[in-house]
């Protein structure tokens, strides 16, 4: 399973390089790595066998973060992301298997929490400068209306931003090969994505000073593609069943679209699936009491 996720990640992996630099390659070796060293220091100290830092899961979570990083991150701050990730997000809860959070998502907030400025210096495709986001741009536009800041210079494309369309896309077209080789099921994905898509109609104001972006925005700008298919289907820390998966999936949707439209961060991902995961031990016990 590890090795088919890391195997359709692999588009999405070519797109971002290809847009955003060979730094994007640069953090996947250094969370690759930094992760390696975690997990086998970690089986040296609690005495396990080192074929435990070979299982797969470190590289996933390694990938998977380093995929949330921008490409001109400094390598210092790469190392001490993918760390946290791994020690805090994953082995201090016993390892594989234990953690109530998604350790991906541990790295990501504490790297946007300690280094905001870092951050938040993706890559406008169009000028080839760094600066703000898509989500940036609207969540931040002054009260101007879409048309007067959906611009070229400002990285827009036709739905979100130009090559974060494209990368989105990449991302779609992995996940659905996870479906279709039965890896994840498809109720959570589509719970996430329709959720969102649903909020954002109800709040669209077809483009106005108050509006909060379309629903193709939405889906297709920041890491929604992304994290529909390979952050809220980790089968650790989301429900056993398949019910309780796509709530979770309405429940972080619903979240990610209040900290996009009112919070102090452009995308709140992270923080609607770690606010998920805290709720998952909750679900499980009153669903298994009701058995």
């Amino acid at each position: 399973m590890m090795l088919w996720v890391l195997v359709c990640l692999m588009p999405g992996i070519a797109l971002s390089t290809y847009f955003l630099g060979l730094g994007i390659l640069l953090n996947l070796v250094l969370c690759c790595l930094t992760g390696f060293f975690c997990e086998l220091g970690n089986a040296k100290l609690r005495q396990t066998h080192l074929a435990a830092a070979w299982d797969g899961s470190g590289f996933v979570t390694a990938t998977l973060f380093a995929l949330c990083l921008p490409p001109d991150v400094a390598w210092h701050l790469v190392c001490f992301g993918a760390m946290f990730a791994i020690i805090f997000g994953k082995l201090v809860y016993g390892g594989l298997g234990h953690n109530p959070f998604n350790p991906a998502m541990v790295g990501y907030c504490a790297m946007i929490v300690c280094f905001p400025l870092a951050m938040s210096n993706w890559p406008v495709v169009v000028d080839g400068s760094s600066g703000a986001t898509v989500l940036d741009t609207l969540h931040w536009r002054s009260g101007a209306t879409i048309e007067e800041v959906w611009q070229t210079d400002n990285g827009f494309g036709r739905f979100a931003g130009y090559s974060y369309e494209w990368i989105a896309t990449a991302y779609l077209l992995g996940g659905v090969s996870l479906i279709g080789l039965k890896v994840i099921k498809w109720q959570a994905p589509v719970a996430f994505l329709s959720t969102l898509a649903l909020l954002s109609i109800l709040f669209y104001d077809n483009g106005g000073s108050s509006s909060l972006g379309s629903p193709l925005f939405h889906i297709f700008a920041g890491g929604a593609i992304f994290a529909a298919f390979f952050i809220i289907t980790d089968p650790v820390t989301t429900p056993d069943d398949t019910r309780g998966m796509m709530y979770f999936a309405v429940g972080a949707a619903c979240l990610t679209f209040i900290i996009r439209s009112n919070g102090g961060y452009p995308d709140g991902i992270a923080f609607g699936v770690l606010l998920m995961n805290a709720l998952v031990p909750l679900y499980e016990h009153v669903r298994l009491k009701k058995a």
